[in-house]
C-alpha cells in the first residue's frame, strides 16, 4: 500500500521545552495507524503538528508525496486532512446539524463526467451518510449541541470532521472522559468508517481498544518513538503491557 502520511525528523518546540525529538512515522492509505503513550508524551503535540495548528521547528511532513510542513489547517482541510479535536469543541449555541455544517465548509461544487453538482447538494449527500453512521444525531439534528450526552458530543465531533470528507481523518483522544460501553461504540464506529475507505490517524491513552482495531502502532515516550509495531506484535511485549495494559 502507498504511504499516505510521512513524517521525517520531526522537531517541536514549545518554547525553550523540546516536546517532540525527532519522530519518523508513516501512514499507509487505508490502515488506521494509532499513536499511543502516556500523559506528556508527545502524542497530541504531533497530532497538532500533522494539522497545522502546531508550528514544527525542523523536519518534514508529506501528504501523499507533497510538502505540508506548516501548513495553515483550512489549507490542510482542503486537502483532505481534517480533525476531530481532543475535547470535542462542540460549538455552543448552534443546533447539532448547525455543527455539522459547520464541518463542510471546505465542500466546493465539482463537474464530474461532464455534470456539475453544487456544493449544497454535495453538503445534503454528506450529512445524510453521517446521520445513517449516527442515527442519534440525526434524531437531535435540531437541539442544541451542548446539550447533548458526552458520548453523542463525541459522535458530534467525529461526524463534523467527516463532513469535509476527509481522505485522513485526525482522532484526537477519542475516548476521554466517555464511559466503558460508549467507548467500545466510538471504536466501532472507528472500525466502519476505515472500512468505508477513510485512512485514520488516532491519537488515544486507551491502550488496549486502540490496539483491538489499529493497524499498525507508535509507542510515544517523552517525544520520541519508544517503539512501534503492528498490534499483534505489541500486544505480545510484556514490557508494553505492564506498561500500558495493566498486565
Amino acid at each position: 500500500m502507498a504511504k499516505m502520511l510521512e513524517i521525517k525528523n520531526l522537531v517541536v518546540d514549545y518554547g525553550i521545552i523540546r516536546a517532540i525529538k525527532g519522530i519518523n512515522l508513516s501512514v499507509e492509505e487505508g490502515t488506521i495507524v494509532a499513536i499511543l503513550g502516556a500523559n506528556g508524551a508527545g502524542k497530541t503535540s504531533t497530532i497538532r503538528t500533522i494539522n497545522g495548528v502546531v508550528k514544527a521547528k525542523s523536519g518534514e511532513i508529506l501528504f501523499n508525496g507533497e510538502p505540508i510542513t506548516n501548513l495553515e489547517p483550512y489549507k490542510l482541510a482542503s486537502k483532505g486532512i481534517i480533525q476531530s479535536p481532543e475535547g470535542r469543541l462542540i460549538l455552543k449555541g448552534l443546533t447539532v446539524e448547525e455543527n455539522l455544517l459547520v464541518g463542510a465548509y471546505s465542500i466546493k461544487s465539482i463537474r464530474k463526467d461532464g455534470v456539475k453538482r453544487s456544493a449544497k447538494s454535495l453538503r445534503n449527500e454528506i450529512i445524510k451518510e453521517v446521520y445513517e453512521m449516527f442515527p442519534v444525531l440525526f434524531e437531535r439534528r435540531k437541539q442544541q449541541a451542548s446539550t447533548l450526552s458526552g458520548g453523542e458530543q463525541q459522535m458530534l465531533a467525529i461526524g463534523r470532521a467527516l463532513m469535509g470528507r476527509p481522505k485522513l481523518l485526525l482522532l484526537d483522544e477519542p475516548s476521554l472522559g466517555l464511559a466503558p460501553l460508549i467507548v467500545q461504540g466510538i471504536f466501532k464506529t472507528i472500525e466502519k468508517i476505515k472500512k468505508n475507505g477513510t485512512t485514520i490517524l488516532i491519537v488515544e491513552q486507551n491502550a488496549y481498544q486502540t490496539l483491538k482495531i489499529a493497524d499498525y502502532v507508535y509507542v510515544l515516550e517523552l517525544g520520541k518513538v519508544k517503539t512501534e509495531g503492528t498490534s499483534e506484535e505489541l500486544l505480545k511485549d510484556d514490557q508494553l503491557a505492564k506498561a500500558y495494559l495493566g498486565g
